[in-house]
């Protein structure tokens, strides 16, 4: 509640710097809520926690919708640049994958409501999609502009087979997740060639790497989804989202002493996407391994979106957020 009430007490100047990367917030909350849900549906952990957990999730989207559309309204030019900034361009698609990620929440709740929000959600996403690849097509961008947050346009499309099964044909499924998986291909390498051969990430885009886990790790969820079966396609994309949860893990010094940015809101949303894979591979092939995994990685993943919460929280009370940067 107190960020709520940090966020609601941003003066009409601050609206102006108010950034479209604060959706982000919405994706870690909404992806811990559904690791509770399906914690206490698959790994008998109790119910209520989810139900706070949409409560919460709930308010904080409707929080920075408001705020955003507001900022919309009064400062349309400062909206425009960040609509042509080479990097927050790609953050715009948060806003639609929160949508997505709130239907997923409601689903089986109130059935109506998400329905009325995979649409909304779909249809951005697709906008986002298609306006975004334009963009990297039509303007001259430099290596140093490619970073992990080029994915989020991607993931997005891999998300509505999963927000969308029996509200639409599964034929417009196949379209989002194909978009999805072929461009998160065409982009892995290209980041990957940044990464190596070129100039480090700033020190606030380092935790997008943790961004390299969504794709894997929600693209299994959706083929699963599709299929409804788990074999040799779907076992590859599993392990290599485990891989890149290792890997990011392997490399945490490169964390641990960044300074804080809205950008480590990355960190989150991409560990529930594991952690909900590993509860699924858990369902689908009855391991113990898998359960001792996911108790592992829903405890990890709460321990970081509470840690990110309270810094969140002690940078709005200082004002640092929400600034000309």
């Amino acid at each position: 509640m107190q960020e709520q009430e940090s966020i609601k007490s941003i003066p009409s100047n601050r609206l102006q710097f108010f950034p479209i990367m604060m959706f982000a917030t919405i994706m870690g909350l909404a992806g811990l809520t559904l690791v509770y849900r399906r914690g206490s549906e698959v790994l008998h952990l109790p119910a209520f926690i989810s139900i706070i957990m949409i409560v919460l999730t709930t308010i904080v989207f409707l929080t920075v919708s408001y705020f955003y559309i507001l900022k919309i309204i009064k400062y349309k030019d400062e909206v425009k640049k960040e609509f042509s900034h080479p990097v927050r361009i790609n953050f715009f698609a948060a806003s639609s994958i929160s949508t997505l990620l709130l239907s997923m929440v409601y689903r089986h709740n109130i059935d109506e409501i998400s329905q009325v929000l995979f649409v909304i959600g779909a249809f951005l996403h697709i906008f986002f999609t298609f306006y975004t690849i334009r963009f990297w097509i039509n303007n001259n961008l430099e290596m140093q502009h490619s970073n992990p947050a080029w994915f989020i346009p991607i993931v997005g499309n891999l998300l509505v087979p999963i927000a969308g099964k029996g509200f639409v044909d599964d034929a417009v499924l196949y379209f989002y997740f194909s978009i999805g998986i072929f461009f998160w291909i065409i982009l892995f390498a290209i980041i990957l060639n940044r990464i190596i051969f070129h100039a480090q990430f700033m020190p606030k885009f380092m935790p997008t790497l943790f961004i390299l886990i969504a794709p894997p790790a929600i693209g299994f969820i959706s083929y699963i989804k599709l299929t409804g079966h788990l074999d040799f396609f779907a076992q590859i994309l599993f392990n290599l989202g485990l891989f890149f949860t290792i890997l990011v893990f392997v490399m945490y010094k490169n964390f641990i002493k960044i300074k804080f940015f809205i950008s480590w809101w990355a960190f989150t949303f991409p560990m529930a996407a594991i952690t909900l894979a590993t509860i699924l591979m858990y369902e689908l092939s009855s391991k113990f391994f898998y359960a001792v995994l996911s108790y592992f990685l829903m405890a990890i993943t709460t321990i970081i979106i509470i840690l990110v919460a309270r810094q969140t929280i002690i940078h709005m009370n200082k004002k640092e957020i929400c600034i000309m940067e």
